[in-house]
């Protein structure tokens, strides 16, 4: 269980949401995005220290738009709004939000803004500096209790807050390099509101999902499929550290790597006392994609062929209790689950067959 101070992320569709949790972690403060859509009740049970809401791509006055009930502000958690997270904040409070008039009022890009630096969210910064924009939306009225603590030329409200309430909004995306001082911001937000202490690291992660690991396999067999790339070697390399000789790794050599690549790879897991099988698939994936031109397409058949390349060589292995797979959320995302749009589908998500025969492990899902 993680015992770590908790900031919730509240992902209401941006294309940063992962980036926000990245900052928040590179802050020494452990976060986990959740979905709209997560029951208020499970929110809350998560104890937070402090809630962000992501940016969106809608329009919060639109019936359709990620909504959120107002009790969320009733909790007594300190809030960051970015961009739509902003809006929605304002417009839940009962402010008001509408189209941009006029081009001037809709800002996108690098932007030079003021900060009243009185403003907890802003302490030991520089006065004016540049944020990256994306609205398209004006907050025509803030809410009850909010002060105007940033503008820019065109916007007389690009950052708000109600500090006896701890809530704060920023009609920009301080998580993004061109924003000048935007971690310093988050970091503001995180120790100087909320209260952190900093008291997690990335290697706390690798040791709780380790143990997390060795507690569901116990002493089953587990199964890798490892294509090569980033994701399914980290799942591998923390597989290989929790459990050891139970892992088999399937290294489907499909022949669509970079030269010497194959040999690369079976190179890097030499360190571990685990059974590393290599299975030399490419005529079979080559036969699979002959003619095949639309890239969507083409996904769904390594997918497809990836399980069936792991069934097989489980059957020469013996009985095999797990199969483990190095999803990660943008994986998810990017697949179209939920209300998100299908960016392209991963085969470790959109691709896999309805039969698959092994118990899924994700650990860095």
């Amino acid at each position: 269980m993680n015992n770590h101070q908790y900031v919730l992320i509240i992902d209401f569709g941006g294309q940063y949401n992962q980036l926000i949790a990245r900052r928040v972690r590179e802050n020494n403060v452990y976060c986990e995005v959740k979905p709209y859509t997560t029951p208020l009740e499970e929110l809350k049970a998560l104890n937070p220290i402090g809630i962000i809401f992501t940016g969106g791509p809608n329009s919060v006055y639109l019936e359709e738009s990620p909504h959120i009930s107002k009790e969320i502000f009733e909790w007594g958690v300190p809030v960051l709004g970015i961009c739509y997270g902003c809006q929605l904040m304002a417009y839940t409070l009962g402010g008001e939000v509408t189209p941009a008039q006029d081009d001037s009022a809709r800002e996108y890009g690098k932007t030079k803004t003021y900060y009243n630096t009185d403003c907890k969210l802003f302490q030991g910064l520089p006065e004016e500096g540049i944020s990256w924009m994306s609205h398209s939306d004006y907050m025509a009225r803030v809410p009850e209790g909010f002060a105007l603590v940033a503008h820019s030329d065109a916007c007389p409200n690009v950052a708000i807050a109600d500090e006896s309430r701890g809530f704060y909004g920023v009609q920009y995306h301080p998580e993004v390099n061109h924003t000048e001082h935007g971690q310093d911001m988050l970091h503001n937000f995180l120790y100087n509101v909320c209260g952190a202490v900093g008291d997690w690291t990335m290697e706390d992660y690798c040791k709780t999902a380790i143990a997390a690991v060795r507690e569901q396999v116990g002493d089953g067999k587990v199964l890798l499929g490892l294509s090569g790339g980033v994701d399914s070697s980290v799942a591998a390399a923390l597989l290989a550290e929790a459990v050891g000789n139970q892992l088999t790794c399937v290294f489907v050599d499909h022949g669509l790597m970079r030269k010497n690549e194959g040999d690369e790879v079976e190179a890097a897991f030499k360190k571990w006392d685990i059974n590393f099988v290599r299975a030399d698939a490419e005529q079979r994936f080559l036969d699979k994609l002959a003619g095949v031109t639309e890239p969507e397409k083409k996904r769904k058949i390594i997918g497809a062929e990836f399980i069936r390349v792991f069934e097989e060589e489980s059957s020469k292995v013996g009985q095999v209790d797990f199969l483990v797979q190095g999803t990660i959320y943008p994986d998810v995302i990017e697949s179209g689950k939920g209300d998100a749009a299908v960016i392209k589908s991963h085969h470790n998500v959109g691709g896999l067959p309805d039969d698959v025969q092994f118990q899924i492990i994700e650990p860095l899902r």
